[in-house]
């Protein structure tokens, strides 16, 4: 049985179309049933990355049902230590945004409109393999997270085989 905690990995480009329908990479699907035995996951909003100033990119991200039942037991346990004003940010930024999902027979799922609109989803979009989670990203905003990425790679990479 695959690592649950390192199954997706990759980047995939796709498409959206005019009624917010896109195909979850079939590699993706299919670790969903064996690691998890479940084809269900959830979408939300992604932890926006600052891009510099005032800038940030803004994306989804999407756990398999289980893993995201635990992170939303740990999180309304306040696991973390939040303040409740962190906690009230936590559950309007991340939490109350997310959905349950199924793709259905041709491996389409249904973005919700208002997370659409959160990402920038317009036409061409990427998923990024995350290890527990995939991101899903407008290509613009994920070109952006690229070179943002670019300057904060350390400079000495060697301590990890690099």
């Amino acid at each position: 049985m695959p690592d649950k905690d390192a199954i997706f990995g990759g980047e995939h480009p796709s498409t959206i179309d005019s009624k917010g329908r896109t195909c979850i990479p079939a590699r993706f699907r299919e670790a969903l049933v064996q690691a998890f035995a479940d084809e269900r996951f959830v979408m939300t909003k992604a932890r926006p990355i600052s891009l510099g100033g005032e800038r940030y990119a803004r994306g989804l991200s999407v756990y398999p049902l289980s893993a995201w039942n635990d992170i939303k037991r740990r999180a309304l346990a306040n696991e973390g230590g939040y303040t409740s004003t962190q906690l009230d940010s936590i559950k309007r930024q991340f939490l109350n945004p997310a959905v349950e999902c199924l793709a259905d027979k041709l491996g389409r799922v249904l973005i919700p409109p208002s997370l659409r609109s959160h990402a920038g989803l317009e036409r061409e979009l990427w998923f990024v393999g995350m290890d527990g989670r995939f991101d899903i990203w407008s290509r613009d905003t994920y070109d952006r997270v690229n070179d943002q990425d670019e300057q904060n790679l350390p400079a000495d990479l060697t301590a990890i085989g690099f």
